[in-house]
């Protein structure tokens, strides 16, 4: 993923403090950075029905099954558009794999700040612990921090910057 990166000569500005520094500073001044203030997105307005929202679920071996996969295909690009996400079901992973990871995942955002920083997103880097692409000093920031690891191709990993804690985490 780095490599795209390389090849199409981006260049990130170096990471700002994390959420939840900026989410500690409101606390004690109530006052919002600029940089997380955007006042010309309007917020959709949420209509609830009596069905309810139910998240899109794509079924993997639907996917993969080529008399299924065109109608399942449209359903994730459908979900892709209007929601954002979708929860994927039958694709194959254990149970007790997943419940891990969570778990990991939960420990290592529970963290001191400190810590996270160990890993974080070096400059023009997009792997690690942080805000991800961070063009500009002005840019307008979400409101999360993040932690990007590439797993695949194997060789493309960048081990220094996976956490060591939890100790299950690698």
């Amino acid at each position: 993923m780095s490599g795209l990166f390389d090849k199409i000569n981006v260049e990130f500005i170096d990471q700002d403090e994390s959420v939840q520094v900026v989410a500690d500073t409101i606390r004690n001044t109530d006052e919002i950075p600029e940089r997380y203030v955007r006042p010309e997105i309007k917020a959709d307005t949420v209509v609830f029905d009596d069905v309810g929202c139910n998240l899109p679920v794509i079924d993997m071996s639907r996917l993969l099954n080529p008399e299924f996969s065109e109608e399942e295909t449209a359903k994730l690009g459908s979900a892709c558009e209007q929601w954002g996400f979708f929860q994927l079901v039958n694709h194959g992973l254990n149970g007790g794999l997943l419940q891990q990871i969570k778990a990991d995942i939960t420990e290592f955002f529970s963290l001191p700040l400190e810590e996270k920083l160990a890993v974080a997103i070096p400059p023009n880097g997009v792997e690690g612990f942080g805000h991800l692409f961070v063009f500009a000093k002005e840019q307008k920031l979400d409101w999360s921090d993040m932690l990007f690891l590439t797993t695949r191709p194997v060789e493309e990993r960048k081990l220094d910057l996976w956490p060591t804690k939890p100790s299950t985490f690698r």
